[in-house]
């Protein structure tokens, strides 16, 4: 099964030959499944509609790769148990005190915590938020949970792709670490918008003019002026998606010094 399911989202060649039921059944016994937990914070529940509605891609992955043992609508379940990644939805709330808690508990009882999606990872449009929304008006602070808590990796998106929530739980769950190196890069970058692209990208001549960040965008808040990204604000919801998908954007300095023998 681990072996179809890679192959199908291209994260490996197909194996020789097929393993028998014989030897599925005894990796079965011999490895648990992941225990996996998702957690919704300020936000709404895109992410986890990208994760739990697309079954054609991912009802393998959720029925027989992995064991949900705590969410929202998942799983019955009030109290946080142990768990070996967690999926955490939304940015937090600063006065908010039951996600606080939340928070803290989850980071305690996770091996793995994953920013999902760009309101855990950037606070996407709620961190620029002023509060006044009619059932909490006293809600006003929103920040990443990078913020708060260590976060191991960040799975860009308004919402994630079905493809790359699959490849991510894959890898985590071979110790890809290739393959998740960018999704850990990209914890250190708690803030990202369209604006990022003109001040660290722009402005820098790092820009190549692929288009790539205005094909990225999902509000199509960016255009291509020029040869370069332009950006409407009024339109921008500071998900980050097109600073992530910019191939000039994440390399650090000194990585590229190296890369080129500089």
């Amino acid at each position: 099964m681990l072996a179809r399911i890679k192959s199908f989202f291209g994260m490996e060649a197909k194996p020789d030959r097929e393993a028998s039921q014989e030897e599925v059944e005894k990796v079965a016994e011999e490895k648990a499944k992941p225990r996996i937990g998702y957690i919704h914070l300020s936000g709404c529940t895109g992410d986890v509609m990208s994760l739990s509605e697309n079954y054609d891609i991912l009802a393998p992955l959720l029925t027989e790769m992995i064991d949900i043992v705590y969410g929202q609508t998942l799983v019955d379940r009030w109290d946080i148990p142990e768990m070996d990644i967690a999926l955490i939805e939304g940015s937090v709330c600063l006065q908010d005190e039951h996600s606080l808690k939340e928070l803290m508990e989850v980071r305690e009882k996770a091996g793995l915590v994953v920013a999902f999606g760009s309101c855990a990872a950037t606070g996407c449009f709620t961190r620029y938020s002023r509060g006044g929304q009619q059932a909490q008006p006293n809600h006003e602070s929103f920040v990443p949970v990078g913020d708060l808590v260590k976060v191991d990796l960040a799975i860009p998106g308004c919402p994630p792709s079905p493809e790359i929530i699959a490849k991510v739980v894959v890898a985590a769950i071979n110790g890809d670490m290739d393959y998740l190196q960018p999704m850990m890069d990209l914890v250190g970058y708690t803030e990202a918008c369209g604006c990022d692209l003109q001040l660290k990208v722009v402005n820098q001549a790092l820009c190549i003019g692929c288009g790539t960040c205005a094909m990225a965008c999902q509000t199509r808040a960016i255009g291509m002026t020029n040869g370069r990204p332009e950006v409407n604000s009024d339109r921008c919801v500071k998900c980050g998606v097109c600073y992530v998908q910019c191939p000039r954007s994440w390399w650090p300095a000194e990585r590229i010094n190296q890369d080129l023998g500089l």
